[in-house]
């Protein structure tokens, strides 16, 4: 039998089910109350004896028993509440919870400015550097397996320093992460050049380096979430060729808050194909590589004109990214979607 319906298929309204309740339990207070069998007792004997005792003698009538009314009522409580429950379950967790049983859940998992990770995948995720894994080295190409190791550690450096670096992700130029590209590399070298002063599609820092602009947003906590790996192989003309494929998770809110500590999380999932070149065959900086491919895809990064900023959105300002490509941030079973060029596309996430 449905919520709210009665033996005979017809249904109750909302209002008649909240005034059926609230009758029920203003009926309990008023019940009848049972005499104790002494005074049940004596009744019967002068009812059934009214002429016997002495002369002057006055009817007997019994001290009204104590109310005992506590044991009543709850048991009536409870059958009424039992009774409500099997015929319409829902109106009694809206009238007891107050509004939608899914609030109080939905609360509990919001993410606060102790716990700016709760309620997402991310809580369980390792903390910066240590959420990106590094194989075991061999040698490939023209490196020694020392070589290699060397190469690989300066790969996570780069992610280190583009990435997780607090004065980077608060806007300053990322000077540590620059200095491992090589600098002869044309393409990249026009980019870092343009990037900061002019961002556009074609030359946005933000296909490289994350940052925030301190004014607009302040990062929640020390702690940026991440998860990916490096993987390696041999590259063209006997390079090492090394692919990182990492998300990361910055919890954010905005710089002058009023009071309100929305917190919004922004996650950005980068693929990042670098290339360590023989110096003997190719024009390179020692302790440099050169950048074959970047690839990208954010979701509350913000939709507008690059301004070689992440511009999550607050409040009313999410509703510009609802409108985008629903995807799950978290899903790291498939591509990485964007290709060099940020593109102007919006994502929703499916879960943040």
């Amino acid at each position: 039998m449905g919520a709210g319906t009665e033996p005979d298929g017809s249904s109750r309204s909302d209002e008649e089910w909240e005034r059926f309740l609230r009758e029920s339990l203003a009926g309990a207070a008023d019940a009848p109350k049972e005499p104790s069998a002494r005074a049940r007792a004596v009744a019967k004997r002068l009812r059934a004896e009214p002429d016997r005792g002495p002369e002057g003698w006055r009817s007997y009538t019994p001290a009204r028993p104590k109310r005992r009314t506590g044991w009543y009522v709850a048991g009536l409580l409870a059958s009424v509440v039992l009774l409500v429950v099997a015929l319409a379950p829902g109106r009694v967790v809206d009238l007891f919870a107050g509004g939608d049983p899914e609030s109080p859940a939905e609360a509990a998992q919001r993410p606060t400015m102790d716990e700016p990770f709760r309620g997402s995948p991310a809580a369980s995720w390792a903390s910066g550097a240590a959420g990106i894994t590094v194989p075991k080295a061999g040698a490939v190409g023209w490196m020694s397996a020392a070589e290699v190791e060397r190469a690989l550690a300066r790969s996570r450096d780069f992610l280190v320093a583009s990435g997780l670096d607090r004065g980077v992700l608060r806007g300053e130029r990322p000077e540590k992460a620059m200095a491992l590209i090589n600098p002869r590399q044309k393409d990249v070298r026009e980019l870092l050049q343009t990037a900061f002063r002019t961002p556009s599609e074609k030359n946005d820092p933000l296909l490289l380096f994350s940052r925030f602009q301190p004014s607009r947003t302040h990062l929640v906590g020390d702690v940026v979430k991440t998860r990916g790996r490096l993987t390696y192989r041999e590259g063209e003309r006997g390079a090492l060729q090394v692919t990182a494929d990492v998300t990361f998770v910055y919890p954010v809110t905005r710089a002058d808050t009023g009071g309100d500590d929305e917190i919004v999380r922004t996650i950005v999932r980068r693929e990042l194909v670098l290339s360590w070149d023989d110096p003997d065959k190719v024009i390179t900086e020692p302790g440099t590589f050169s950048i074959v491919s970047h690839k990208y895809d954010m979701t509350n990064g913000g939709c507008g004109a690059p301004t070689g900023y992440f511009t999550p959105p607050f409040g009313t300002d999410r509703r510009a990214d609802e409108a985008g490509t629903e995807v799950d941030p978290y899903d790291r079973s498939t591509p990485v979607g964007r290709g060099d060029s940020s593109g102007d596309e919006c994502r929703r996430a499916t879960r943040s």
